[in-house]
Formats: C-alpha cells, sequence, structure tokens
C-alpha cells in the first residue's frame, strides 16, 4: 500500500489554514511538521525499511503535532503540564471514534465534541487500512510520552520510535532557531538569569529524559531538551544531531547567573564524553 502524499500534505494545509501562520507559534509548529515528516523518511530510509514503509514513516511525522494547534489556541501555551496532552489530543483529533479498542485502552483516549468539531477528516482517507490507523494513531498518541508502552508489537514499536527520534532531534532545531522567551513563555531577564533545579541536573547526569513534573524553570526546559539526545534509538539520529551543530549551540546557552553557567559547562562536557563514547 502506497500513501497518497500529495493528498495527505493537502489535508494538513488546509487544517493548518484555520490559524494564524502570521503567528510565530503556529508558523514554528508548521515548518517543524515538515521537517519532522522528512527526518521520519531519512530515518526509515537508513534502515532500509521498503518505500511504502518509508511513505508511512513520513506520514506520521505529517500528523504527528496536530494537536498543538488546537493547544495554542485554547490555552496559549505548547507546555503541556500547563494545558492538555498535546500528543494524544492529536490522536483523538485524527482518529476520534475510528480509535481501536487495542488503543484505546492503551492511551486512555476518549472522544471528545471538541475534537470532532476539529477533526481534519478520516485518517483512512490517507491510509485506507484499519492495520495502519492503529500503528499511526499509536505513534502520534506516544510521541511525546516519556516511554512508549511495554508490549507493542516489533513493527509499531519501531515507527513509534523512528517518529520520536525525529521530532527530538528537530526539537533541538527549533530551541536554537526560535526565541527561547516565546517557546517557554518567559521574559528575556527571567530566562537569562534562572538555574537549572537540583533535580533536573541529576536526571541529566543519569543520562535520561527529564520527566516534566521536574521541570520548573526555563533553563530546566532547556537542559530537559538537550537530555533528549540521550533517547535516540537510531545510529543516524545521533549522527544527525552532531551534524546539525544545534546540540552545541543549545549547551553554549548564554546565561547571566553565574551557577547556571556553570551547569551549562558541565552538562557540555558530559554530553560531549557521551557521544565520544557512542563514537559520534
Amino acid at each position: 500500500m502506497r500513501i497518497d502524499r500529495k493528498r495527505a500534505s493537502g489535508a494538513f494545509r488546509e487544517y493548518t489554514a484555520h490559524y494564524d501562520a502570521q503567528d510565530d507559534k503556529v508558523r514554528l509548529k508548521i515548518e517543524h511538521t515538515w521537517r519532522v515528516a522528512q527526518l521520519c523518511e531519512t530515518i526509515a530510509r537508513s534502515l532500509d525499511l521498503p518505500e511504502e514503509e518509508c511513505d508511512l514513516a513520513w506520514l506520521s511525522g505529517l500528523l504527528h503535532d496536530v494537536g498543538r494547534f488546537e493547544q495554542l489556541r485554547r490555552y496559549g501555551t505548547f507546555i503541556d503540564a500547563q494545558s492538555i496532552d498535546h500528543a494524544r489530543y492529536g490522536a483523538q483529533i485524527l482518529f476520534g471514534n475510528g480509535l481501536t479498542d487495542a488503543v484505546s485502552d492503551r492511551t486512555g483516549l476518549e472522544e471528545t465534541e471538541d475534537a470532532e468539531r476539529e477533526r481534519p477528516g478520516s485518517i483512512r482517507d490517507y491510509a485506507e487500512s484499519p492495520q495502519e490507523d492503529r500503528l499511526l494513531c499509536t505513534a502520534v498518541a506516544w510521541h511525546s510520552a516519556y516511554r512508549i508502552p511495554d508490549g507493542l508489537d516489533e513493527r509499531t514499536a519501531r515507527f513509534c520510535n523512528i517518529l520520536r527520534d525525529a521530532d527530538k532531534i528537530d526539537i533541538l532545531k527549533v530551541n536554537v532557531d526560535f526565541p527561547l522567551e516565546e517557546i517557554y513563555n518567559v521574559s528575556t531577564q527571567e530566562l537569562r538569569s534562572c538555574a537549572v533545579s537540583p533535580e533536573v541536573m541529576a536526571a541529566f547526569y543519569e543520562e535520561h529524559a527529564v520527566l516534566r513534573s521536574l521541570k520548573k524553570t526555563a533553563a530546566d526546559h532547556l537542559i530537559g531538551h538537550i537530555s533528549l539526545v540521550y533517547e535516540l534509538v537510531f545510529p543516524v539520529s545521533l549522527q544527525l544531531i552532531r551534524q546539525q551543530g544545534y546540540l552545541e549551540k543549545m549547551l553554549s546557552f548564554p546565561s547571566d547567573n553565574p551557577e547556571t553557567q556553570k551547569q551549562f559547562a558541565a552538562a557540555r562536557a558530559h554530553m560531549e564524553a557521551y557521544l565520544a563514547e557512542k563514537g559520534i
């Protein structure tokens, strides 16, 4: 089965046309979506997957952040802890009553009137297969979770990890190319003066993603995004983050706080050692 990329792209453009692309945050997510779709395809091709699987990986990237647009409209933020789980809400918008029992059980998703009203058409218009519906719904719903659930079949887990890697890679770019004040909803003074919480630094040195519940400051969120590197699954993903150079720029964050300067210098040294150990 081949994905109709032209049709899927048109549906995404139609959906996002209802939001103000002149708003930097809306524009950020539209541009992020196209890049993640391409990164998903790049990762899939590095695994020598068949063309149909590369198409499906691309589609997962195109769909993954549909929930972000309504999150921003309704709550004025991209911080899930202050609003809604954008990934699961995106799955609601895309699939709604088309959710299979298995996916519903795993995600806890339930249909809502808002999701019904905002839906950009059935996902079957793009994939035309209940099996692919279930795979895509699972990938979208879990793309920003701390971990994917246990018990997924090998193929579904692979596509979840392709999407998660692609999203993490591009999050680094977003943190460099867009004002951090806009991303984290803080003033420049707060951004440049805050420190990293001890719990967040401890999680960073344990070499895993930082739980959202631990993040209190903008510097916490920045270190949390840097820590996503530890979660990358595929070798090409680490190669890409090294080639792009965004990680180094994030680790060179120009804080005015002497304590924060020391924290980021130590984090930079630790990450360099980690990548060297990985042969990157």
